[in-house]
């Protein structure tokens, strides 16, 4: 039989659902890798009644028959990496023996996360609404090639000289440019070389164990943090992450071909939300987005920031999908919708300018939206398993998504647990 890897994207903001979706279909993989991104995901799935909150450990960890692999795409916090093991650990075990970690990963840095304070609170820098985790200055380093990366921790001969540079660069723009006090070079280096220590039977190959899984004929699945329209090169820059999280990041940030993975599916929310900063030409400002976000309990995983609620936009989500081979669609939090009298979909846009930019530039801002108005339903959705149970104004809703975005919608999830899944 022949081998098919697939992947599981987000295509809005985040905060789709994409931990569930990973964790409800591991088991029929060998493995689940993370490719890019750091602990500024936040994956919340519901495991035997458990709330569980992922932020760095891919959604797969707790299937004790698959592995769980970081590719080299993705940036450790070590502090927050066995952190978050420790926690997990008491809801799972075996947790570093299936947890294959690449040794070319690139580590965030205290100075990162310092970085990223000082520029968010700076009267001189454009805020952008950053996690402040240190995310984007530590792909920095890695761009401008002066990162330490988890096989730099393993030796100290090697790690002396270039965390010795690199601090210098930091320490200068900490002291000189925000006015704080220096950080200790030795204290850095014994931090760094504990860790690597103790991340040393983690270590892998990732790349080579992915193909040597294909070689046997097993899958894998590929798991993105944050979206699509939070994607460096295809979201709504500036306000975006710092990686590529739209399928484009995989074979990079895996280590794998570009042909190897075969299905890609796309989940996406019922309608659209977002944390931090930046356009969403559907957002609701009155008290029926306030009314969606206190039912969807649309509050960051990660962050424990408000998120910003809106109708579903058709026009972006059409687009990401054409530009990103997508082959079907996960539809979450359908659920929420229930008892809505009117349900709106943003099919077109209108602009005051005379020449649209949307397109590559993702320029949203001043953007009028144009909505189809349908039914909504007064059944409960919650919770639900069966397509045919659904009241048939939803299954129009679907029918609609279907039709407007031009791809199958082939899950559909009616509630934060594995079992409210409708699988098509």
């Amino acid at each position: 039989m022949r081998f098919s890897n697939s992947a599981i994207l987000g295509l809005q903001w985040g905060d789709e659902g994409k931990g569930k979706i990973v964790n409800f279909l591991a088991g029929n993989f060998a493995a689940a890798c993370r490719y890019q991104g750091g602990h500024n995901a936040g994956h919340t799935l519901i495991i035997d009644d458990k709330k569980i909150i992922l932020h760095l450990l891919p959604s797969s960890i707790c299937h004790k028959e698959s592995l769980s692999l970081i590719g080299k795409g993705v940036v450790i916090s070590y502090q927050a990496l066995f952190s978050e093991i420790e926690e997990i650990s008491n809801i799972t075990s075996g947790i570093t023996d299936r947890l294959k970690i690449s040794p070319a990963c690139v580590l965030i840095q205290p100075y990162h996360q310092l970085i990223d304070l000082y520029k968010e609170k700076s009267n001189s820098q454009k805020t952008i609404g950053t996690t402040l985790r240190g995310i984007g200055p530590a792909y920095e380093d890695k761009v401008a090639r002066r990162a330490i990366r988890v096989v730099d921790t393993l030796n100290e001969n090697r790690l002396r000289p270039l965390l010795e540079e690199t601090l210098d660069f930091y320490n200068f723009m900490i002291e000189k440019f925000f006015g704080q006090d220096a950080l200790s070079l030795n204290r850095l280096i014994d931090e760094n070389l504990a860790y690597g220590e103790k991340i040393k039977p983690m270590l892998a190959d990732v790349s080579m164990l992915i193909k040597k899984l294909n070689s046997e004929n097993k899958k894998v699945l590929f798991e993105g943090a944050q979206g699509a329209l939070l994607d460096i090169d295809q979201g709504t820059y500036p306000y975006v992450t710092s990686s590529n999280c739209s399928p484009t990041g995989i074979a990079a940030g895996a280590g794998c071909g570009p042909l190897d993975v075969e299905n890609i599916l796309g989940v996406v929310k019922a309608y659209v939300t977002r944390v931090g900063e930046g356009p969403m030409p559907t957002e609701i400002f009155d008290d029926l987005g306030v009314y969606i976000a206190n039912t969807g309990g649309e509050v960051g995983a990660t962050t424990g920031r408000p998120r910003r609620c809106g109708w579903f936009d058709a026009v972006i989500m059409k687009r990401i999908i054409q530009t990103n081979s997508i082959s079907g669609l996960c539809l979450t939090k359908i659920d929420v919708l229930d008892g809505l009298d009117e349900i709106k979909v943003c099919t077109a846009y209108e602009a005051d300018d005379s020449e649209l930019i949307f397109g590559e530039c993702m320029n949203l801002e001043n953007i009028k939206p144009v909505y189809e108005s349908l039914p909504g339903w007064s059944t409960p959705t919650k919770n639900l398993t069966n397509f045919d149970e659904l009241p048939e104004e939803a299954k129009a809703f679907i029918a609609f998504l279907e039709d407007v975005c031009t791809v199958p919608i082939k899950i559909i999830s009616t509630g934060p647990d594995d079992q409210s899944t409708i699988v098509r």
